[in-house]
């Protein structure tokens, strides 16, 4: 059985150097791709000098764009399973041993760590994904916090899944055309559809970054503007892709929207963070996802 982990990192060289060293006691590792997505705070010049791990540098094309080169990457290696992970997470020593106890059920096609936050389990993964009530989040049952045995989930994260060579054959690549947002919980619905398990392993742990920030609430709202639209679009791409009414595929895009758009509302009253055109932009990014139009 051959393990290839895939790192996807974007200017964040301590995170990454802790990781490296972190990953390379995992017992049962054959070799470590890093995708580095166009970083420009030396990533690139201290990767060119390291040993022991095949790099790939391309332009920064989201996480999306990273796991889809790197496990294509993997694949072509000869990859059985692939690990992949973002540079802010880094496994617990013993973190692939527990995962690889799960390996050898051929039902399963991806298993998923339980992350640890700042001493605390953190859980966004949920046990099924909901297409049907619009009036309901899509993340329809969380996985429980306190949760002692492996479970069964729809809704998975790209921090440190172990996913099998068959989910690649079978249900493809990640969707790089999402750039960031829903390329995870598209390739774990992908992967349920396809026939395969995905299974959240809570013995297995994987330690995930806190970034504190004392900025006030419009500072923070202003950094993340250019994410907004990638929110919205790739979640009313989501919902109308896979949605089993006409309310998930228009209602519940279109109430995201209105959610964003009444923050940048207040925003453009009360600060220079946000413009007017910055609201034609959230518009307009919903109405790429309902048509079904993706790219960076």
């Amino acid at each position: 059985m051959k393990i290839i982990a895939v790192i996807v990192t974007y200017n964040r060289l301590p995170l990454l150097k802790r990781l490296l060293k972190e990953i390379t006691a995992a017992e049962g590792l054959d070799s470590i791709i890093v995708v580095n997505n166009g970083s420009t705070d030396g990533t690139q010049e201290w990767l060119d000098t390291q040993t022991g791990i095949r790099v790939i540098h391309q332009d920064n094309v989201g996480g999306s764009g990273g796991f889809y080169t790197g496990m294509q990457q993997a694949c072509d290696d000869g990859a059985d399973w692939i690990w992949c992970m973002d540079d802010d997470v880094y496994p617990e020593p013993d973190c692939l041993e527990q995962l690889l106890k799960l390996a050898n059920d051929d039902s399963i096609g991806i298993l998923c760590p339980r992350r640890i936050q700042d001493g605390k389990v953190f859980v966004n993964e949920c046990r099924k994904i909901n297409l049907t009530n619009a009036f309901a989040s899509l993340h329809g049952s969380r996985l429980e916090d306190n949760i002692s045995e492996p479970a069964d989930i729809e809704g998975m994260v790209f921090e440190g899944p172990l996913i099998s060579r068959k989910v690649v054959e079978k249900a493809g690549l990640p969707n790089k055309d999402l750039f960031i947002f829903y390329d995870d919980t598209d390739y774990s619905l992908r992967t349920t559809m396809a026939g395969f398990r995905v299974v959240y392993v809570p013995q297995a742990r994987m330690q995930k970054e806190l970034f504190f920030s004392n900025d006030s609430w419009e500072t923070k709202q202003a950094k993340k503007k250019w994410k907004r639209k990638y929110h919205i679009r790739n979640s009313a791409w989501f919902n109308h892709h896979y949605g089993k009414n006409f309310a998930v595929r228009h209602l519940r895009p279109l109430n995201t929207l209105l959610g964003y758009t009444a923050s940048a509302l207040w925003l453009c009253l009360t600060s220079k963070q946000y413009h007017l055109s910055d609201i034609r932009q959230l518009f307009r990014a919903y109405s790429d996802g309902i048509n079904e139009r993706l790219g960076k």
